[in-house]
């Protein structure tokens, strides 16, 4: 069972992403408690997170509260909406605009899967034609996936609301097309 998770686009106290995004809560305090509580079904205490931005639209107090029921030690790549959770800064490990993640995995060529993490889909990164995988939030999930690429959406709205281990990110990857561009010249 993996330590490390992957989310992102909670918007944790935002009334208006309900409407926005079709959610199916009732309210703000609905939707957190949800979110709070899948989280945690998932996540332990030690666990690694890795959110990759929109963490809350709230007030400073309301998200302190919020961060603080959340197992797990947090990692942010900043959104477009992160007023209040650079305000809760000391609540999280680090945050960035932007890391690249090392994953030591036997499968994987050298013994590591490299993860590009941002806020935002990007066409290619550092690595993609290598096989690294890029990890997105920002689109709410309409962003067409494309199966040529090892990159998608982890934002909640995709994912029932839950996080996403390193093995669930894997076995999505896995059933992705690509292939390494110098491999598909070698193939025709």
């Amino acid at each position: 069972m993996s330590n490390l998770f992957f989310t992102s686009d909670h918007h944790f106290g935002h009334e208006n992403i309900i409407k926005f995004c079709n959610r199916p809560f009732a309210d703000a305090k609905e939707m957190n408690a949800i979110m709070i509580e899948r989280w945690n079904q998932k996540v332990q205490p030690k666990d690694i997170v890795y959110h990759l931005g929109d963490f809350g639209l709230t007030y400073k107090e309301n998200l302190a509260t919020i961060i603080d029921q959340l197992n797990g030690k947090i990692h942010l790549i900043a959104g477009n909406h992160e007023g209040a959770a650079i305000q809760n800064r000391k609540k999280f490990v680090w945050v960035k605009d932007y890391h690249e993640l090392k994953v030591k995995d036997p499968d994987c060529q050298n013994g590591v899967q490299r993860i590009i993490l941002f806020h935002y889909a990007m066409r290619v990164w550092r690595g993609s034609y290598r096989g690294n995988w890029h990890l997105y939030g920002h689109s709410h999930g309409t962003l067409p996936d494309l199966e040529d690429r090892l990159s998608f959406d982890v934002g909640v709205d995709c994912h029932d609301f839950y996080p996403l281990s390193y093995e669930e990110v894997k076995a999505i990857m896995a059933k992705k097309s690509w292939t390494a561009p110098f491999e598909k010249e070698q193939n025709e």
